[in-house]
């Protein structure tokens, strides 16, 4: 695994981080370095284009999309519909192009069929933004699933889905595709001294985990019932779990750029297999 600036590939898996910061987002000249857009993460199997969350980065991501000026079809898998990670949908340029697939993938089949969708439109319309998605004259479709299945949005590309301890549930992902693994894991609450077998199991040998580090250890204490984990508890579950690189992700709005330089040095003394995520990054599998 390399990190890469600007590399399209056709025979890699990428990651690119569009948005890495949770709960709200946080611009402004003490989050330059990190960003400031809540969470949303491009992965690239070959041709095909899978989308993590639609938090603000989303609207970056859009816009470079639409700069490639190629063809738009893409899969956007939410982790769960919490404003940070679904408000940029609204603000995603080529939902409003013909000619633009857009798959939109996401838990609620236990809650009824349509659940998913629901909030999404939901949260597309008055009175919390103009009456949207009359106007999005890309082709979408929504595909809710239930928690554990197993999805197959692509030939060749699967999706595993496991429950994470979040406030409303949330949804944690592997993707697999040309026998690299990227395990997608954000919002989701440890409890101290055992390990989630949940996660464990979700990202067991994974070329890279991304998992939600939005507290270190000592903050965590005070913090607990919020939905969200440390960054040594995401070492402690690479090491147990075998994966092979960590990027701490879903950034505190409270931790500005040197806060979270603290924490990367804090990070390489551990020793650990890891690094911060950051936007504009682009990880090479």
């Amino acid at each position: 695994m390399r990190e890469d600036v600007g590399v399209k590939s056709d025979t890699a898996m990428t990651v690119r981080f569009w948005g890495v910061r949770g709960s709200v987002p946080c611009p402004g000249p003490e989050t330059v370095r990190y960003g400031g857009n809540t969470a949303c993460v491009e992965v690239r199997c070959g041709d095909h284009t899978i989308i993590f969350d639609a938090g603000t980065g989303l609207r970056p991501l859009g816009d470079a999309l639409l700069g490639t000026g190629g063809p738009i079809d893409a899969d956007l898998f939410c982790s769960h519909t919490h404003w940070d990670h679904i408000c940029g949908l609204g603000f995603f340029a080529p939902a409003y192009q013909s000619g633009v697939r857009l798959r939109l993938w996401g838990e609620g089949a236990g809650t009824g069929p349509d659940a998913f969708e629901t909030a999404i439109t939901t949260s597309l319309s008055e009175p919390f933004l103009p009456n949207l998605r009359p106007l999005m004259g890309a082709a979408l479709e929504f595909r809710g699933f239930r928690v554990g299945e197993t999805l197959h949005p692509q030939p060749g590309v699967t999706l595993r889905t496991a429950a994470l301890n979040h406030p409303g549930d949330a949804t944690g992902y592997r993707l697999e595709w040309a026998g690299r693994a990227v395990a997608y894991v954000t919002d989701t609450e440890h409890r101290q001294g055992a390990l989630d077998p949940r996660v464990l199991d979700l990202i067991r040998g994974a070329d890279l985990m991304i998992y939600d580090a939005t507290y270190t250890d000592a903050e965590f204490e005070a913090l607990t019932g919020r939905g969200h984990s440390t960054w040594q508890e995401a070492v402690r579950l690479s090491k147990a779990a075998g994966v092979a690189k960590v990027a701490l992700f879903h950034h505190d709005p409270a931790h500005t750029d040197d806060v979270l330089d603290a924490i990367a040095a804090d990070v390489v003394s551990a020793g650990a297999p890891a690094l911060l995520a950051r936007e504009g990054m682009i990880l090479s599998l």
